[in-house]
């Protein structure tokens, strides 16, 4: 009998094997034109990123973390500087406040959809406020998994309070708010083109999307070394943010297909939806909102019940994985900021330290089959059966 064939947990052989051509055919042509930094490939792919968002300007850089540094180093933040994030999430959102000498200050997430609290914002903001040390000066809402965070509710807030909102879209672009892309929410979204994500490279790559002009400016000026008009005219301390021109010219391929495929992914999604829900907590999209189904992510009542999952997912030979195993502010790096943004010490996150020990993600891919799927469900189904 021949053994059912492997499930990746995320398939880009799949998706290369159409376009290889044009991959091929766009690295050949960087190759002979050799430009390999910031060449024409990256001015196009601006272009096309812009437009697929609904937004005015996309600016390419070389990660969605330095996407998200530059965005908050045009701002001015730093020392003496909240930045408000999610507890939840992976920990580049974090790292970068703290390497610009800003304090973190983590917010619990929602329960359903994994994204930032507003109450719990709301109450942070106000014990920061009333405490006096350091300044309000932006939200850092998460898309958790591809689902947009409540960003009508986080303009308003950051609007009322003079702060800056950007978006992480790391793991959603493609995703929507109504009629809107992720892309146009907030002041700035800082996207991310790792290899897995909903679009993704063959290697590092990001880009910032914002509606303003003189950000966007801003963002080109930051990415290479804060220079001016000419290269060697330097304005300001910027960084080495550049993008390459062959990740662009992959991105170019890919992008055509995109649409497609967050259809599909939206396809595999109700096939898990159907064969799981009623038997654990799958995932929760809000009307109104369109997940990118970035990351396809269950919960499971506790930790044990995750690891009979896991075992019996392991005996059927199905992948699984789970983001993230630890809150940010149990990470080593992060204590001692969390531990002194709010004096007499911060509220608790108890959501975010409970669904550490509850979400367990899937195979969540556009060339996923609906026997696949069934294969996924029947192992996690087995897994909680199991004594």
């Amino acid at each position: 009998m021949n053994a059912p064939r492997p499930i990746a947990f995320f398939d880009m052989k799949a998706q290369q094997s159409l376009i290889r051509a044009e991959i091929d055919a766009g690295i050949a042509r960087i190759l002979d034109h050799g430009r390999f930094i910031q060449g024409p490939e990256v001015d196009a792919l601006e272009e096309r990123l812009a437009a697929f968002c609904g937004a005015r300007h996309a600016v390419g850089v070389s990660s969605g973390t330095d996407a998200l540094q530059i965005a908050m180093m045009a701002e001015g933040i730093g020392p003496g500087d909240a930045v408000f994030l999610p507890a939840f999430t992976y920990t580049a959102t974090a790292e970068v406040p703290l390497v610009l000498g800003a304090t973190p200050i983590f917010v619990d997430v929602d329960p359903g959809s994994y994204n930032i609290d507003l109450a719990d914002l709301e109450r942070r903001l106000a014990l920061v406020q009333r405490e006096g040390r350091l300044r309000p000066r932006a939200v850092i809402g998460v898309d958790l998994y591809g689902l947009p965070a409540d960003w009508p509710a986080i303009e308003a807030l950051c609007a009322k309070h003079g702060m800056f909102a950007l978006d992480d879209a790391a793991q959603a672009f493609g995703g929507a708010l109504g009629n809107r892309r992720l892309g146009t929410h907030g002041h700035a979204t800082a996207c991310s083109f790792y290899p897995t994500k909903t679009l993704g490279c063959y290697g590092d790559g990001g880009a910032i999307v914002t509606d303003d002009p003189a950000r966007a400016e801003l963002y080109r000026s930051l990415r290479t070394h804060g220079e001016g008009k000419t290269r060697y005219e330097v304005q300001r301390t910027g960084m080495n943010g550049r993008l390459d021109s062959i990740q662009a010219a992959i991105l170019l391929a890919k992008l055509p297909l995109l649409e497609g495929e967050l259809k599909a992914r939206a396809r595999a999604a109700a096939w898990y939806e159907a064969a799981l829900a009623g038997h654990l907590r799958t995932p929760q999209v809000a009307e109104g909102a369109t997940s990118a189904w970035g990351i396809y992510t269950i919960a499971l009542p506790d930790a044990a019940t995750r690891g009979r999952v896991q075992a019996a997912m392991q005996a059927a030979g199905v992948p699984g994985a789970i983001y993230y195993p630890k809150p940010l502010h149990h990470q080593p790096a992060y204590a001692a900021a969390h531990a002194g943004g709010i004096a007499g010490g911060p509220p608790p996150l108890p959501v975010s330290e409970r669904l550490c020990d509850q979400v367990l993600s899937l195979p969540m891919h556009p060339y996923l089959g609906e026997a696949d799927v069934a294969r996924v469900a029947a192992a996690v189904l087995a897994g909680l059966s199991s004594p």
